[in-house]
C-alpha cells in the first residue's frame, strides 16, 4: 500500500511538473526542435557579428581605392576583388552589413509600432474608431509601396533615416490587421471582462492585459518584416535611391549596376549576402510561428 501511494505521489508530481512548465521554456524547447530555424538563427547571429565586429578586425576602409578597378576575386590578396573604383569588396561587404541590418530592424520596428497602434485601437474600441482606422489601413494597403517610397525618398532626400521611414510607413498594414484580429478575439475573454469589472482603465486593458496575450503572431510578423525591409532597401538602392555617404549591400548593387554584364561578381556578392540574410530571417520566423502557435506544435 505504501509503495502504491509513493508511486501515485510521484506520478502526481511528474504531472504537476509538466503542467506548470513555463510558456517561455516551452516555446524555446519547441523552437530548438526546428533544426532549420536553429540553423537560420546561427547564420543570422554570425552575419550580425561579422557586420558589427568585423570592421574592428578587417580594418580596410571600404571607401579607399586600394588597387586597380575591376580586379577579379583573389587578385593581389583581395579575396572578393575590387569594384569599378578599385575599392575592396570584402571591406564593403563587412561594413555594408551594419547599415543594411540597421535599416531592416529600424524599419520593422517603425512598422510594428504603427501597426500595433492602429490594430489595437480599432480592435478594442470598435465602432467609428475601427471604421476610420481600417479605412486608413486599406488606403495604405492598396498604395503601390515601391512607387510611394520612391516618391518620398526623391522628395525628401535619400538619407538613411528617410529610407528607413519610407520603408516603415508602407509596410505596417499586415501588423495592423493581425493585431486587430487578436484584439477582437481576446477582448471578449473572461479575464479581460474580470479586469474591466475590477476597475481597470482602457490603457491598462490595452497594454497590460490584452496586448501581452496578442504578442505571439505580432512577433512572427515583426521578424518577417525585417527581411522584407532589407529587400526593400536593396531595391531602392539598386534603383539609385540610396544614401551616397553610407555603405550598404543595396548601395553596392546600385553602384555596380552598370557593370553587371561585364563584371557580375560585383553584384553577386552583395546579392548573395542579402539572400542568405533574408533566408535566415525567414527560417527564424517560421520557427517562431511553429513555437508560438499552439495549433502547430503537434505537427
Amino acid at each position: 500500500m505504501a509503495e502504491n501511494l509513493k508511486v501515485q505521489s510521484l506520478g502526481h508530481q511528474e504531472m504537476g511538473s509538466v503542467q506548470i512548465e513555463h510558456p517561455f521554456i516551452e516555446t524555446v524547447r519547441m523552437f530548438a526542435t526546428n533544426y532549420a530555424a536553429v540553423a537560420g538563427l546561427v547564420v543570422l547571429v554570425i552575419i550580425t557579428a561579422v557586420s558589427f565586429v568585423g570592421p574592428l578586425l578587417y580594418t580596410v576602409d571600404p571607401w579607399e581605392m586600394v588597387w586597380a578597378p575591376f580586379s577579379p576575386p583573389g587578385a593581389k590578396g583581395f579575396l572578393l576583388g575590387t569594384d569599378y573604383l578599385g575599392r575592396d569588396l570584402m571591406a564593403q561587404i563587412i561594413h555594408g552589413g551594419r547599415a543594411t541590418i540597421a535599416v531592416g530592424c529600424a524599419a520593422a520596428l517603425l512598422s510594428v509600432l504603427i501597426g500595433i497602434t492602429f490594430g489595437a485601437l480599432s480592435g478594442f474600441y470598435r465602432g467609428w474608431v475601427e471604421e476610420i482606422l481600417m479605412r486608413i489601413t486599406e488606403f495604405f494597403q492598396v498604395l503601390p509601396t515601391l512607387l510611394f517610397s520612391m516618391v518620398l525618398v526623391a522628395l525628401f532626400g535619400a538619407s538613411l533615416q528617410m529610407i528607413t521611414f519610407a520603408i516603415g510607413i508602407v509596410s505596417w498594414t499586415g501588423v495592423a490587421r493581425v493585431t486587430r484580429a487578436e484584439f477582437l478575439k481576446i477582448r471578449e475573454l473572461e479575464f479581460v471582462t474580470a479586469s474591466r469589472s475590477g476597475g481597470a482603465k482602457d490603457p491598462s486593458l490595452i497594454f497590460r492585459v490584452i496586448l501581452p496575450n496578442a504578442l505571439p503572431p505580432i512577433v512572427v510578423q515583426a521578424a518577417l518584416l525585417v527581411g522584407f525591409a532589407i529587400l526593400f532597401e536593396a531595391g531602392l538602392s539598386f534603383l539609385g535611391l540610396s544614401d551616397p555617404n553610407v555603405m550598404s549591400w543595396g548601395a553596392m548593387m546600385g553602384n555596380n549596376r552598370p557593370f553587371i554584364l561585364q563584371h557580375a561578381f560585383m553584384i553577386m556578392y552583395p546579392g548573395l549576402a542579402i539572400f542568405i540574410t533574408v533566408l535566415s530571417i525567414s527560417l527564424v520566423g517560421d520557427g517562431l510561428n511553429d513555437a508560438l502557435n499552439p495549433k502547430l506544435r503537434k505537427r
